[in-house]
């Protein structure tokens, strides 16, 4: 068996990501797709709309056959960080193969890209610090030094999201000595950052404006863009918790936190810059809202994207300490697993053998300071369902199971 490996967050399951599947395998020739997904607050310093366990669900009866977590060390990052775990956890479970999508379409700009830039390292490193003297933001001063180092028109444009994540990719298959070949394709129809809904003729929208017609339109709106499963899923998830998870569903409990924080203990959180944490406590103050809080904290230097992350950060209480010590080691600590088609499970069973880091099943049978991370995240999401479902949240979250699905009579085996 052959897997191709997907980096996704799935937020939420839509008809570009069944394309993107069933691509992968199309494309790569292999007939398992390994997908690791990051858990219940994502790249971008955003929850995840609804639960990992439910978009798990969705993945499995759309073309995904084993579905493991990133976890929360990596998955609220900077790409290089994010991609680095990605690979990371899907070489440790045999992936031939890496699929992405990116801007650019074409795989041999990004291979030359990261050939190029590994052999500059230090004259990009040098430009970057350059760059940031002069108060750009580090996405800007990255995408400077990368132009400044490269001297040639390759087409890679470093200033796309998915361009950025996909070089990173890249670089972490060739700098980890990853026997794993990448492809990508380019995406279709819709842009990364598209806020409005399509036509429907079009099918494919961005996971953007999908969470914004969740929230804004009446839910019917979004489901010619989304596979059959995914809007049931969406459907049943709003159903039992009432609501969708926004970044607006954790303001109060970020200003309670802000409020029993000092500025000393505020220097200690992860991504929290020294000088910042004073503009963090004075703009929190005035802030009736997170859009409005988020407005007030805004500089140049400082990305929405970088402060949303060090906002998830400040929720969790994550220190500065606690990340650098686990983010040294070049390899993931543990898989978890969180959902498996009968194909998934047989490829599974096949490569847990040859696993160098532990697979977790369940919680209970594993410790770990990077699990505990996992685990203290998603009681913080919880934090938005109302009692007594919250409660059961968390139980569940402890107990539970990898989700069991069996594709030919497309059926769960275990929820």
């Amino acid at each position: 068996m052959k897997a191709v490996g997907l980096v996704v967050e799935y937020n939420p399951f839509h008809n570009g990501h069944l394309y993107h599947a069933q691509t992968a395998k199309r494309q790569t020739g292999c007939d398992t797709a390994v997908a690791v997904m990051s858990g219940h607050f994502l790249q971008r310093g955003e929850p995840a709309v609804v639960s990992k366990w439910a978009r798990t669900k969705m993945a499995l009866q759309s073309g995904v056959d084993l579905v493991v977590e990133l976890p929360y060390l990596y998955a609220v990052q900077k790409a290089e960080i994010f991609a680095r775990g990605s690979v990371s956890t899907l070489n440790n479970l045999g992936c031939e193969a890496l699929f992405f999508g990116s801007e650019n379409g074409q795989i041999e700009p990004f291979l030359e890209s990261a050939k190029i830039m590994d052999e500059h390292k230090d004259s990009f490193d040098q430009c970057i610090k350059e760059e940031l003297k002069k108060g750009a933001s580090y996405p800007s001063a990255a995408a400077i030094a990368f132009n400044s180092i490269l001297h040639t028109e390759n087409g890679l444009d470093m200033s796309k999201p998915n361009n950025i994540l996909g070089y990173h990719y890249v670089k972490s298959i060739l700098s980890g000595g990853y026997d794993m070949k990448p492809y990508t394709t380019a995406r279709i129809s819709s842009d990364y950052h598209d806020a409005d809904l399509p036509d429907e003729d079009r099918h494919i929208a961005s996971a953007t404006s999908i969470r914004k017609a969740l929230i804004e339109k009446p839910f019917d709106d979004c489901v010619p863009f989304l596979p059959k499963a995914a809007a049931r899923e969406l459907a049943d998830y709003r159903k039992t918790f009432g609501l969708w998870h926004t970044p607006e569903s954790y303001f109060s409990y970020l200003k309670y936190s802000l409020s029993t924080l000092t500025a000393l203990e505020l220097q200690q959180i992860y991504e929290v810059e020294e000088g910042l944490e004073n503009r963090i406590l004075r703009s929190i103050r005035k802030a009736s809202s997170y859009q409005e809080f988020m407005e007030f904290l805004k500089t140049k230097r400082y990305t929405w994207t970088r402060l949303q992350r060090m906002n998830i950060h400040i929720l969790t209480r994550t220190k500065k300490q606690e990340i650098h010590r686990l983010i040294n080691d070049e390899e993931v600590p543990y898989i978890r697993l969180l959902g498996m088609t009968k194909k998934g499970q047989a490829f599974l069973s096949k490569k847990k053998k040859a696993l160098s880091v532990p697979l977790v099943s369940k919680l209970s049978s594993f410790s770990h300071p990077a699990l505990d991370l996992d685990i203290k995240a998603s009681r913080i999401y919880s934090l938005a369902i109302e009692e007594p479902l919250r409660t059961e949240f968390d139980i569940q979250e402890y107990g539970h199971a990898p989700i069991r699905y069996d594709e030919d009579e497309h059926r769960f085996l275990s929820i």
